[in-house]
Formats: structure tokens, C-alpha cells, sequence
């Protein structure tokens, strides 16, 4: 039976592309759960309106993205206050969830794992600290470490 994948499974990583598979695999798992449908004239036209729906959400979400990454850098610093054992050395070292934290008192929720943190900071001072909102959209956000 010919069908046309709509999303990844198994081996079958090309969206759009149609396949010979056996009938009962086609019946059984890869129609029902939504993978794929029967290779038909029908089928092509919604994959294309299922294509242009996903084009328009990407752009919808990239646009939102680069609000927030606008807020990000009109937030020209984000102050973080760490207890210190030395004179700039703080104990332990401030984490992602603490200046996600901050961002959230700020007003700005994001979630965890968008920080990159290039080295572990572990002293007082500024750091600049990269946030991947998406593959395409990249901010920049300065952290001040200050002394409790």
C-alpha cells in the first residue's frame, strides 16, 4: 500500500514522501496514529494545507520570539546578589535557575534550558550570558553578580 508520511516514524524521516509499506502496517499503526495517510489526490491537498498551517505558526512564534528577544536587550542588566567567602569569590556559584529567577521578577518567563552560560560563574562581576529562544533568534543578556 503507497501512503504519504506526515511525520517522522521508524525509518521514514522525509515528511511528505510516499512509501510502499505492507497494508496491515499501514492499517494497523502508521493511519491511525497520524503518521501517515493513503497516497491519494486528496491526501497530497492536506499535506499542503497541513504544510502552509505549520509554515504560518512557525512565523507566528519566530515574530513572538523576537518581542521577548527586544525585552531581553532593553533590559540593559540583571543584578544578582551571592554571598561571598573571599573578596570576589562567591560560595558555590549562581546557577541558570537563579537567573531565571531574576528574569522572572522581571517579568520575563523563559524556560530551562534556554541560558548558555559559557563558564560557571563563580566570581563577583559582569558576565554576558547568550539565551537561544529558537534556532534562528538569539539574545543577549548581561548579569551583574553584586555582594549580599
Amino acid at each position: 500500500m503507497k501512503v504519504l508520511i506526515l511525520k517522522k516514524v521508524g525509518k521514514y524521516e522525509e515528511e511528505g514522501a510516499v512509501v510502499e509499506v505492507k497494508d496491515g502496517y499501514a492499517r494497523n499503526f502508521l493511519i491511525p496514529n497520524g503518521f501517515a495517510l493513503a497516497a491519494t489526490k486528496e491526501s497530497f491537498q492536506r499535506l499542503e494545507q497541513l504544510k502552509k498551517n505549520k509554515a504560518k505558526l512557525e512565523e507566528k512564534e519566530k515574530k513572538t520570539l523576537e518581542e521577548l528577544k527586544e525585552k531581553l536587550e532593553k533590559l540593559s542588566s540583571l543584578t544578582i546578589t551571592a554571598k561571598v567567602k573571599d573578596e570576589e569569590e562567591i560560595f558555590g556559584s549562581v546557577q541558570e535557575a537563579q537567573i531565571l529567577k531574576s528574569l522572572k521578577d522581571e517579568g520575563i518567563d523563559l524556560e530551562k534550558g534556554k541560558l548558555l552560560i559559557e563558564e560557571p560563574i563563580k566570581k563577583l562581576g559582569v558576565y554576558n550570558v547568550k539565551v537561544n529562544l529558537h534556532p534562528q533568534v538569539q539574545a543577549k543578556l548581561r548579569v551583574w553578580i553584586v555582594k549580599k
